[in-house]
């Protein structure tokens, strides 16, 4: 069992959002189900707290209310070895009402904030090169979605 595992809190959308993230994700699977009894807050036989796992990470949604919700404060880095999975990524996330946002972030339906990143960016800019790293975060404020091949001929200088 992990020691640290997000708890998520939704507005009666818990069980939605699980299923959506089940279907993103290829490795992933819903788990276990509990629903709200006589004592409530919730109502009687409504998803309490829902338990899914997305590659390996266990997550909980709650229905907690609308007394929270998500900001960018919080958000979920997907690292991505190939544009392709950067595109797919993109897209799914942001699908039905999902925004777009600078440098590779995006918000989903549900307000929850994700990185689409390629681990190579952070290579590029750890590197002892001053001037590549600059340049690669120059071009990367030009995004939107990450360009794997931009970001390559900002570090090469081209």
């Amino acid at each position: 069992m992990q020691k640290i595992t997000p708890f998520l809190w939704f507005n009666g959308r818990a069980e939605e959002a699980m299923h959506f993230y089940v279907s993103v994700f290829k490795d992933a699977q819903v788990g276990q189900v509990s629903y709200y009894g006589e004592a409530g807050p919730g109502p009687k036989g409504s998803v309490m707290v829902a338990g899914f796992q997305l590659n390996g990470q266990q997550f909980l949604a709650l229905n907690g209310g609308p007394e929270f919700s998500f900001t960018p404060a919080v958000s979920f880095v997907v690292n991505c070895d190939t544009q392709e999975e950067i595109d797919y990524y993109w897209e799914k996330l942001a699908a039905d009402g999902g925004k777009h946002q600078a440098c590779g972030w995006l918000q989903d339906k549900f307000g929850l904030s994700w990185q689409i990143v390629p681990p190579i960016l952070s290579e590029f800019m750890r590197g002892i090169d001053a001037k590549k790293a600059n340049r690669v975060m120059q071009a990367m404020l030009t995004m939107t979605k990450i360009n794997i091949a931009l970001l390559e001929k900002a570090y090469a200088g081209e």
